[in-house]
């Protein structure tokens, strides 16, 4: 037999115990067993539409925060961040009406725990302020967290704009696993229903919103962690800035 003729029959056999056996590493082939047959998806309640959010109830939009002190330092460097939180809690709770939508039902009643010192005292949920430069103009922004409960928190990013105003350019509620910041980067760690893994939420500065943006969201195995152990159990206040 000549060659060439081997050499195709060869590649011929070797794509088709590939098709049989369904893929192979680098140890080999592997049998996957019946894959059944493939079919599309299907989607449920196609007739339903949520309602579009209210004017004011767009929790992605860079916001000025009302009854704050215009900073003509253009930086957060000194700005009482339990104040920020404060202000900005008070009225996203008005413009929420419960709802829930902007911020925590529990936030006001949080913050009555914090006492006049500037870090709110031993029993204030506002976490210790962490200022980094995440909109790339050298001028750092202030990033903190209020805790609702053991669990749960609500992220945010606060900047101050060319006219002086104080703006939140970032708001998230979740259960922070962990918090890590770099060149115009926040990303946000959070456990999921496999306990061996994590998600990973990547905010971006956005020049044009004016906004931190989600730009990446991935999945990642739990750091120090074996193939059978879990994510460690971490309370709201694991996360670190």
């Amino acid at each position: 037999m000549r060659p060439f003729l081997r050499r195709s029959r060869a590649l011929l056999l070797a794509a088709a115990l590939s098709a049989a056996t369904g893929c192979a590493d680098v140890e080999g082939l592997q049998n996957d067993g019946d894959l059944g047959n493939a079919h599309a998806p299907r989607t449920l309640w196609k007739d339903i539409r949520p309602d579009p959010p209210a004017p004011g109830q767009q929790s992605g939009a860079a916001t000025a925060v009302p009854g704050l002190a215009k900073v003509p330092s253009l930086s957060m460097k000194g700005v009482n961040a339990v104040d920020v939180v404060r202000a900005d809690v008070t009225a996203a709770t008005a413009a929420d009406a419960g709802t829930g939508r902007l911020v925590d039902p529990r936030a006001i009643q949080r913050l009555a725990l914090c006492a006049q010192a500037v870090d709110g005292g031993p029993d204030c949920p506002v976490r210790p302020p962490v200022l980094a430069d995440v909109t790339g103009n050298g001028i750092p922004e202030l990033i903190t967290a209020l805790d609702m409960d053991g669990r749960v928190s609500e992220l945010r990013v606060y900047t101050v704009r060319d006219d002086g105003t104080i703006a939140r350019v970032l708001s998230r509620r979740a259960v922070l696993e962990g918090v890590e910041v770099a060149a115009e980067h926040l990303a946000v760690r959070e456990p999921t229903s496999n306990p061996k893994k994590v998600s990973i939420s990547d905010y971006v500065w956005d020049p044009e919103a004016g906004i931190m943006n989600l730009s990446q969201l991935t999945l990642d195995e739990c750091p120090g962690q074996g193939d059978t152990s879990p994510c460690p159990a971490q309370g709201a206040g694991a996360g670190t800035g």
